[in-house]
């Protein structure tokens, strides 16, 4: 049996300070599709995991968390942005730090460009295997492979993605003539993800909207995704970006689950992920 709401989620709208809300909607995927039923199967998930979090020494009955259920969507992508632009701005209006689970990454825009009406200086940040830098993809100007191209150019240029490994030549032709923040999947390794962040911290200052598309992980440890690529970081890696970036953070998604194609080890890391988000922004506003 689905449970309905994220573990712990046990505030109701008005106290809570973070705001988990699904979006059930892939239609623009195009390798695999079923990232809409990620919100469901991360909440079902959720309940695996103990109230009590060691790494970061809080318990998640003492975090303000509120669960708004998934929104509702449309046929297609425009419709589905605007229909979730009036929830991702009331969060944001009312003092929430919005927790977004999709879905695919074209969900994202929304509430970005909401926390970009209350923070005018945000900054953006993007744990991805791809580069996400299409001006369109199949005539889709919203497509999940344009995402930060959208971000970078109609909302903000404080920008940098992390764990890299795909895109068109184009593609990073076009970060390199615009001198974007970009570190691969390699860079992780090699430099390590703290001063990794650490860089990045430097650059962008003030509020920041974190979005982690699943990908950006390897699919040795997380098989169910929209579009998998080989050799990617791990999941301690992420969790190190999230609790180094987590003073800063006023917005967070995480996107492209399928849960289809495994036996539910991604979708169990998604929670557990959010899970660490929650925790971590928790403790750093103590």
């Amino acid at each position: 049996m689905h449970r309905t709401l994220f573990a712990d989620a046990i505030s109701d709208y008005d106290d809570a300070k973070y705001v988990i809300c699904g979006v059930p909607f892939d239609g623009t995927s195009c390798f695999r599709r079923g990232s809409r039923f990620a919100p469901h199967e991360m909440r079902d998930h959720s309940y695996n995991f103990e109230k009590y979090s060691s790494f970061f020494d809080i318990d998640m009955d003492d975090i303000k968390i509120h669960d708004d259920g998934d929104l509702e969507v449309a046929q297609d992508v425009e419709t589905t942005l605007d229909l979730i632009s009036v929830h991702a701005e009331k969060y944001i209006t009312d003092g929430k730090i919005p927790v977004m689970m999709g879905g695919e990454h074209s969900l994202t825009l929304p509430f970005v460009r909401a926390c970009k009406k209350k923070y005018p200086d945000i900054g953006f940040v993007v744990l991805d295997a791809h580069m996400d830098m299409r001006e369109e993809y199949e005539g889709e100007l919203n497509s999940h492979a344009c995402i930060s191209r959208n971000i970078f150019e109609k909302i903000t240029s404080k920008y940098a993605s992390i764990g890299i490994r795909s895109g068109m030549r184009e593609e990073y032709d076009y970060v390199k003539a615009n001198k974007i923040m970009m570190f691969s999947a390699e860079d992780v390794f090699s430099m390590g993800i703290e001063n990794i962040i650490a860089g990045i911290r430097k650059n962008i200052q003030g509020p920041i909207y974190l979005s982690i598309d699943m990908d950006v992980i390897d699919p040795a440890y997380a098989p169910a995704l929209g579009t998998p690529e080989p050799y990617g970081i791990t999941p301690r890696d992420v969790r190190a970006a999230i609790s180094c970036l987590a003073p800063q953070i006023v917005g967070f998604d995480l996107v492209e689950i399928a849960p289809a194609y495994d036996s539910g080890g991604t979708a169990l890391l998604g929670a557990k992920i959010v899970r660490d988000f929650l925790a971590s922004s928790a403790k750093a506003r103590s």
